[in-house]
């Protein structure tokens, strides 16, 4: 048996290394072979005809069904990994809290940070979402939220480079 030291490390730790799975899972397969399903998420509420759902949130599901097995798995074979798939649900808590509540307002949260890091995830969540495409979007992480500034400067210049390829010569 673990002590409860073990037990909060290995939480801790898998709750930040979802951010870096998150980061990769968005941008190379949300944004890339399974763009199908997360394209509704970047379309505004009134074109998605999905009703309270969107295709997106498949992936909510896929990733349940993931951490569910990890649960069952640790229960019945290696008590560690149920500490794992515990992180791993705390930060699908807080992403929904956040990024579907605060963020995109899909729960009844109506408050908005007016400064600090919360104010700067927003801002750079609503930046990504600038782009209503596969390609050309920045700012794939959830937790980790670059600097406004920086974003919108390479926002620009990818906008600019790909006039330049689309342009004909």
């Amino acid at each position: 048996m673990m002590d409860w030291f073990w037990t909060l490390v290995l939480v801790i730790t898998a709750f930040l290394g979802m951010e870096v799975f998150a980061w990769y899972a968005h941008k190379y397969i949300m944004h890339g072979w399974g763009w199908r399903w997360h394209k509704s998420h970047h379309e505004s509420h009134h074109e998605n005809t999905d009703g309270v759902f969107e295709k997106n949130d498949l992936y909510v599901v896929v990733f349940s069904l993931v951490v569910v097995g990890m649960f069952a798995v640790g229960d019945l074979y290696w008590k560690p990994l149920m500490a794992i798939a515990s992180g791993i649900t705390l930060y699908g808590v807080v992403y929904s809290l956040f990024h579907d509540g605060m963020v995109h307002r899909r729960w009844p949260i109506r408050w908005q940070p007016k400064s600090g890091y919360l104010k700067r995830l927003v801002q750079a969540h609503r930046i990504h979402h600038t782009v209503r495409t596969r390609e050309g979007a920045v700012s794939f992480g959830f937790l980790h939220a670059p600097d406004v500034r920086k974003l919108k400067k390479r926002l620009k210049q990818q906008q600019a480079a790909s006039v330049r390829e689309d342009s004909p010569e």
